[in-house]
């Protein structure tokens, strides 16, 4: 028979989505399963959005253009000002998911064998985009002990060589759930400018920040040639099933080499970005109350971690994850161990295993990203049975304990 590509036999296994027959198999089993592993809101959708939709009065599903519906894009020059920044509709392309805008400005920014740097942990998925891409990733590592604050500036500088092409952060951060300062990313993007690099923000969960402020790349001047911003209606509304994404660059040549690439695709989703519009003329009472439920969820999550023995994490700013150091001796042994040979009054957990979300090697072997999308009630009945869990794995360990004060 033919064979597969060797492109495809080395494909990147993404550690979010890996175990899930596992999962499928637990619950065939009669175990009841808590999903920690995904970003996959619980929160209901708005209503008024949805029966958008159901009304639509087409005659027929037409292509959107290939950038995107003017008037969507309208829509959010609209909402970004809440961001304190500006932008027009040609700097906006649509597109399915933020996972298609980073595989574009990759693609449309690096020519094969180019650079780009990473901190790490980052979103498992930049590593699958970059091997399509034919690019190479050059990570530069944060630890737990700093909460996962940004490597110093001068590590950045140093891992700058001439393959050296961009530079990708994702802010607030996808795994760890760090929000950077201001005063960070100003000095990263002053370095961008200086080596003449690209700056790819993800800022996905820039609705997500619960102790301070969100800062967005593109309130900082003079740097149009050199930022874009990845977006995404999946998480703030509730809507990843929309597949709805957005670039965001004043740079009109990334714009218009990235149009090549979404003209290729034909467009994003023509009912989908009716839906996305609907959602932008929404006021603001639907995120403050989702933002606030996750504030909640953090505090019940981050409180039950922190009380366990051994098991080190510290209070995430933004987004809805947390990153936390367990007693285990390989993530994912214990993760595929959970489903697969555990459980306490008959439920149990999938997990995400922190190794995925590095492009190092051997990193991650005793953390998990935890996502705390369910309901309080569940968050505790679920980390009841991680801590029975722990209690009884074959490969328990001992990790350093450290004590964070946010």
């Amino acid at each position: 028979m033919p064979e597969i590509s060797k492109r495809s036999a080395n494909a990147y296994d993404s550690p979010i989505r890996k175990l899930t027959p596992f999962a499928v198999q637990a619950e065939e089993a009669g175990k009841k399963v808590y999903y920690l592993n995904i970003g996959q809101p619980d929160i209901e959708t708005p209503q008024a959005a949805l029966d958008v939709v159901r009304q639509a009065d087409l005659k027929i599903l037409k292509y959107a253009p290939s950038q995107g519906n003017r008037s969507y894009r309208e829509e959010l020059v609209h909402y970004y000002k809440r961001f304190g920044y500006h932008v027009s509709p040609n700097d906006i392309l649509v597109t399915n998911g933020a996972s298609e805008a980073i595989l574009f400005l990759l693609m449309a920014c690096l020519d094969v064998g180019e650079e780009v740097i990473m901190p790490e942990p980052l979103y498992a998925n930049y590593l699958g985009f970059a091997e399509v891409a034919y690019v190479g990733v050059k990570p530069l590592t944060s630890t737990i002990d700093t909460a996962f604050d940004l490597p110093d500036l001068i590590e950045f500088e140093r891992a700058i060589t001439k393959k050296t092409r961009a530079i990708l952060i994702c802010n607030p951060n996808n795994p760890t759930g760090r929000v950077y300062s201001e005063e960070k990313l100003r000095a990263i993007a002053t370095l961008a400018k200086k080596h003449d690099l690209y700056l790819f923000v993800d800022e996905v969960y820039s609705e997500f920040c619960y102790d301070e402020d969100f800062f967005s790349v593109l309130n900082i001047e003079g740097l149009g040639d050199h930022v874009a911003v990845i977006d995404s209606i999946s998480k703030r509304f509730s809507a990843c099933g929309a597949r709805i994404g957005s670039i965001i660059c004043r740079n009109p040549k990334v714009i218009q080499a990235v149009m090549k690439f979404a003209q290729f695709r034909l467009s994003a989703p023509t009912m989908a970005q009716l839906f996305a519009e609907a959602l932008l003329k929404l006021d603001d009472s639907y995120i403050k109350s989702v933002k606030e439920e996750y504030q909640r969820r953090r505090n019940t999550l981050f409180q039950r971690l922190s009380k366990m023995d051994e098991v080190v994490c510290y209070q995430p700013g933004g987004a809805f994850y947390v990153f936390a150091q367990l007693p285990i001796d390989n993530s994912d042994r214990f993760c595929r161990w959970l489903l697969e040979e555990f459980d306490y009054k008959g439920a149990t957990l999938m997990l995400a295993s922190g190794s995925g979300f590095y492009a190092s090697e051997n990193l991650g072997q005793q953390e998990v990203r935890l996502a705390y999308v369910l309901n309080e009630m569940d968050i505790h009945k679920a980390m009841d049975v991680l801590e029975q869990a722990l209690l009884v794995y074959p490969g328990r360990t001992k990790v350093l304990k450290t004590v964070f004060s946010t």
